[in-house]
């Protein structure tokens, strides 16, 4: 399927590694002009010569950190009117909630919450004005199904959740849509940094969690990138004007819930 994005710029957050970076890809594959960003130069300077390598796209790269005001700052200036936004950040660390003193929280909510929310705020007028524009916010399966030991993500992308429903309704009528992704159990940094510490809660070795979180998922594997990458490039897609405000699991059938 053509997914009539030939000719788009898209900002995709937090996408030097992950599934940030298998969304970029998806959409330079697309024709797509994709700006990366990232913490670090390297890191981002090898997702950028891949996804150009794999494309023929020329990728540009912004190096900053989203979670700031000023990395937010530096990314307005180098593309001010993305058609297509794809929010996205690490994850906090998981715990117990009896450990996070009030700064975790806070930046929690920064991470998570507040800097998709201002993301949105600087590039939703100039889409509406365009009659086009994509925003995807990559949160997590945790919102439909909280993970016990994630609490400070449950929390706070749950709250962009609630805001994005309220919001996504007021701007639809202008072509403008925006929608959640949630991963479930993908193969990622992410994934293996709970693995371990689940692990050393229980005195476990990483393989048996790893193996018995595998086992346990109905498709009997965790997710690859690339698949939450062409999900992601779907609902940037022309064709998707009539789908937002929702919140989308990709879990391997995970999430045991009938809605």
């Amino acid at each position: 399927m053509d997914l009539g994005l030939e000719g788009r710029t898209a900002l995709v957050c937090a996408s030097s590694r992950g599934l940030g970076r298998a969304c970029a890809y998806s959409l330079a594959r697309e024709g797509v002009h994709v700006i990366l960003n990232g913490r670090t130069e390297a890191t981002l300077l090898d997702a950028a010569q891949e996804i150009q390598a794999l494309t023929g796209r020329t990728v540009h790269t912004v190096v900053a950190d989203v979670r700031s005001e000023a990395g937010r700052q530096a990314l307005y200036e180098a593309c001010p009117n993305p058609d297509i936004l794809i929010n996205n950040a690490g994850g906090p660390p998981p715990g117990d909630f009896r450990e996070w003193a009030h700064d975790a929280w806070i930046a929690a909510l920064e991470q998570n919450m507040l800097a998709p929310i201002f993301m949105i705020k600087h590039v939703i007028d100039g889409m509406l004005e365009r009659e086009f524009g994509r925003i995807v916010n990559i949160t997590s399966a945790a919102v439909k199904a909280p993970i016990p030991t994630l609490g400070l993500s449950n929390g706070a992308r749950s709250g962009l959740t609630g805001f994005v429903a309220g919001l996504a309704r007021q701007v639809v009528h202008k072509n403008v849509t925006i929608n959640n992704l949630l991963p479930g159990p993908f193969e990622t940094e992410r994934l293996r940094a709970n693995i371990d510490y689940v692990a050393k809660q229980q005195s476990a070795s990483f393989e048996k969690i790893y193996e018995e979180r595998k086992q346990s998922n109905p498709a009997k594997r965790f997710g690859q990138a690339e698949e939450f990458g062409d999900a992601c490039a779907y609902l940037c897609a022309a064709q998707s004007g009539f789908m937002t405000g929702q919140n989308i699991v990709l879990d391997g059938g995970h999430y045991p819930g009938t809605l």
